[in-house]
């Protein structure tokens, strides 16, 4: 059976598609030239299984989207005490270029913006570090993360280095304040070429997977950064990822997340998945218009706005076994998003024996829209394989039986 979750995902995608409102990034010339069509998302869950539509091999530049994960190096490497001394974590209010400072000990509020990320980036691999040997280990860290190996596109680094004047007096400013004490045009060339590195949006879905998984890489099964430096990189991303839109992004959408003036935009949820997306066309806060769209939606059709009461994970699959000519699927638990995607990936993998199907919710609390939804388009699925699919449901928990094509699902009475 092919799961219906990219499907699900190309009709979102179509949803967002038309809207064309937003720039490409106009003031750097080689991301000015990005093709404004491009249009991806992705997902990877922490059990390590991806999904994708759309453009979702293309490759473009990290940017702002390195900076959690170059945060949670430092973290890992310096502990939270010292990465306190040189960056807050307050969200500014402020556009993301703007140089936001304590106003007490002139550090940069958080690090999500230039000012914070230029600071972190140079407590990497120790003050004394060359910009060769820094960059090469933020470079390393992010191939672990994305489970394959990523370069740097040194055409936009050096477009971008040609256009760094604002970087360069904040890299100025942070020198006078004695945060950083490297040269100002090393500190920028070491930071734009962390913005620099190529990715594409499966590789962003399980870097931010990793963050959402306390640091393990869900595909790959290595542990690359600790608990702690990943739970506090969320919760600076809660507040400060997306810059001066942080608190109504959090009040809409509810998913920690990171944007980059490339296109690309980051989000998670602790111990469940990461979403990425990709569309160059940018709004007034450098954020991908179509990306804030696609989060809007999947945020309301998935249930996954962090405050919500249902976006815990579940169980799903109690158990799968044979009776006779049938088999028997038992559900348990709250079927959400999660545990729909993991009941389908059971299934997938299951030698099905027999000719009927019979999946029994007797035991199952509660089954939100989109677990129905998704669970549904599974038994429909399996009908066109050849079964003869039913649900066992004593307390009328499914109400809607009807299927995608206009069908209806079989109610079985009893097992």
């Amino acid at each position: 059976m092919r799961t219906p979750i990219p499907d699900y995902l190309e009709k979102i995608l179509d949803v967002v598609r038309d809207e064309d409102g937003g720039e490409t990034a106009g003031y750097i010339p080689e991301l000015a030239a990005a093709d404004p069509e491009r249009l991806a998302m992705a997902i990877c869950t922490t059990s390590g299984h991806i999904y994708s539509a759309g453009d979702a091999e293309v490759e473009f530049t990290i940017q702002s989207i390195s900076k959690p994960f170059v945060y949670a190096m430092a973290l890992q490497e310096l502990g939270e005490h010292a990465v306190g001394k040189v960056v807050g974590m307050e969200p500014s209010g402020e556009a993301f270029n703007e140089l936001s400072l304590d106003s007490f000990d002139k550090r940069p509020v958080n690090p999500m913006i230039n000012a914070g990320a230029i600071a972190v980036n140079q407590i990497i691999n120790g003050e004394d570090s060359s910009v060769e040997d820094r960059v090469e280990k933020i470079r390393k860290l992010f191939s672990r993360l994305a489970g394959r190996e990523l370069t740097i596109d040194e055409q936009v680094r050096d477009s971008e280095l040609s256009h760094s004047d604002r970087n360069l007096s904040i890299a100025y400013m942070l020198r006078n304040y004695d945060i950083i004490h490297d040269d100002a045009h090393d500190a920028v060339t070491s930071y734009t070429s962390q913005c620099s590195i190529l990715v594409n949006t499966r590789d962003l879905s399980v870097m931010s997977a990793t963050l959402a998984n306390g640091g393990v890489q869900p595909v790959t099964g290595e542990r690359i950064l600790t608990p702690t430096a990943c739970r506090l990189t969320l919760a600076v991303m809660s507040s400060a990822g997306m810059y001066d839109a942080a608190g109504r992004w959090m009040s809409k959408v509810g998913i920690p997340a990171k944007s980059g003036v490339a296109g690309g935009l980051i989000g998670n949820l602790p111990g469940r998945l990461g979403i990425a997306t990709f569309s160059p066309r940018l709004d007034p806060q450098g954020n991908s218009t179509r990306g804030v769209r696609f989060f809007e939606r999947l945020s309301h059709d998935m249930d996954l706005h962090l405050m919500s009461s249902d976006s815990y994970d579940a169980a799903g699959v109690r158990s799968i076994a044979r009776d006779g000519n049938r088999t028997i699927i038992r559900l348990q638990g709250m079927v959400n998003f999660l545990a729909a995607e993991n009941i389908l990936y059971e299934l997938a993998g299951e030698p099905l024996g027999g000719e009927e199907i019979i999946l029994d919710v007797s035991r199952v609390t509660e089954i939100n829209r989109v677990g129905r939804r998704i669970v549904k388009e599974g038994l429909r699925r399996l009908r066109e394989q050849g079964f003869w699919c039913g649900i066992y449901d004593p307390e009328g928990l499914v109400s809607n039986l009807k299927y995608a094509d206009g069908t209806f699902a079989h109610k079985v009475e009893s097992l």
